[in-house]
């Protein structure tokens, strides 16, 4: 064999090393790392006041006196564009009819007597006062097995994407061998609970907070459910304790590894590897998926980097707060609603819902810390921890909705989701919860079911 054929055969077996080398790493299991139990609190790291206090949302005469003087003064818009629809962010004339609606229509008291219509307390966990819902099943004839549910919201959320489906989950349904006893905290950051005074507060480290939340409640072992960062929260909660995890439930599975993103890359070229033909159209093709990626998630890379910025400007005024937030809740929910004058938000949900939530943000301070979660996560201290490429070993279950942000095919949800029992798809968007609370919580009892016949 001459000089030319020893380099060729060199270069293959280099190559194939390579190869394989490469390959083989898409296949590793990083360990499990150790999360610190840090304290986030203001208060010194002393012993932890692990007293629970009965809670009731009441906000102050001069915090509503002064939303409704922002609301009154608030600077005329921009005319939109002309047929611009939703395309340009929340059109003006939209935007007016709903703050019209919030200063003429809107009623804080009687929504804060509904709100606190569920028992609500806060306990401090690392330092940081947790306000949670807590809601007991009123009647079981003594007939029905209770199993505990943790229940997390996402951004831009709150626990008041829960009320609807509460008393699905809390009252015996017909044909149910089950029914649910649901502690459903607000993120910390968000709404009534604290946020943290120091950097490094990320989903990793919400996940030690809920876990050390539920043991403060008493809980071994349960069943956790979430979307959004709740999806992100619960998975890692999930890998992290599987001992006190009976099963994981997510509107939200998300898959991010490199195996992950190859098979993504591998189905565009041709897509029944890895994607049903049923749900090809809302995989591929892959250009059309980033395109709209880039579209709608400005406001991730904003918040990843500088939520401070942007947070001076929503904290100081509530319609630009209700603009920011109420414009995901037309293109998360539908897309297509932003061909829509009116946005399509009255088609799922009502002002006086919308503007609940708007409202949490609002009384309580919170859009800058909440936005803080991004900047908090999408950061390399995050990544180098490597739990998003940990499979998660719990019985687990996925609902699909149609108009997610992004649809994970069934053979890269299986990648991650080594026990993956439940896997289901329905018409609905972002907001399952909030827009379609039956179809979700007929999905958690299926999945619950299922994990209890093991």
């Amino acid at each position: 064999m001459g000089v030319t054929g020893v380099i060729a055969i060199t270069s293959i077996i280099v190559v194939s090393v390579a190869i394989f080398l490469q390959v083989r790493t898409l296949y590793e299991v990083p360990p499990l790392p150790e999360i610190e139990e840090t304290w986030w609190g203001p208060r010194e790291p002393s012993k932890e006041d692990t007293e629970i206090r009965e809670f009731k949302i009441n906000v102050s005469n001069e915090v509503l006196k002064d939303l409704n003087q922002r609301l009154a003064n608030a600077l005329p818009f921009h005319e939109p564009l002309e047929g611009a629809k939703q395309h340009y962010g929340i059109n003006a004339h939209l935007l007016r009819s709903i703050v019209d609606f919030w200063k003429t229509k809107y009623d804080w008291r009687a929504r804060e007597k509904f709100l606190n219509q569920y028992p609500q307390f806060t306990v401090s966990v690392q330092g940081l006062k947790i306000h949670y819902l807590h809601v007991k099943p009123k009647q079981t004839n003594g007939l029905l097995k209770v199993v505990p549910l943790l229940l997390l919201h996402g951004w831009p959320g709150s626990i008041r994407e829960f009320y609807e489906i509460i008393p699905l989950l809390t009252a015996p349904q017909k044909d149910r061998t089950l029914v649910f006893e649901i502690i459903a905290p607000l993120v910390t950051r968000y709404g009534f609970s604290e946020a943290a005074v120091r950097p490094g507060l990320g989903a990793l480290q919400m996940a030690v907070i809920f876990k050390n939340l539920m043991q403060r409640l008493g809980y071994q072992r349960y069943y956790i459910q979430g979307g959004d960062w709740g999806g992100a929260i619960v998975q890692h909660m999930a890998v992290l304790y599987p001992d006190k995890i009976i099963g994981v439930h997510s509107n939200m599975c998300f898959v991010n590894t490199p195996l992950a993103n190859w098979k993504w890359i591998l189905g565009s070229l041709y897509p029944p590897l890895i994607v049903s033909k049923e749900l090809e159209p809302q995989v591929y093709p892959l250009s059309e998926k980033l395109s709209f990626m880039m579209l709608e998630f400005g406001y991730m890379h904003l918040q990843a980097t500088k939520p401070d910025t942007v947070g001076v400007a929503l904290r100081d005024s509530p319609v630009g707060l209700a603009a920011y937030i109420l414009e995901k809740f037309t293109t998360w929910t539908n897309p297509l609603w932003k061909d829509l004058d009116d946005g399509g938000l009255t088609n799922k949900y009502t002002l006086t819902n919308l503007l609940d939530n708007v409202m949490i943000y609002w009384v309580t301070r919170s859009i800058t810390t909440s936005m803080r979660l991004y900047s908090e996560t999408f950061n390399k201290d995050q990544y180098s921890s490597k739990v998003a490429s940990i499979p998660v070993e719990v019985p687990s279950g996925c609902a699909r909705f149609s108009h997610e942000l992004s649809t994970q095919p069934d053979s890269i949800l299986r990648d991650n989701y080594k026990n993956l029992i439940h896997l289901t798809d329905h018409d609905g968007g972002h907001f399952a919860a909030f827009e379609v609370p039956d179809v979700l919580a007929e999905d958690i009892y299926a999945f619950t079911e299922k994990v209890e016949a093991l």
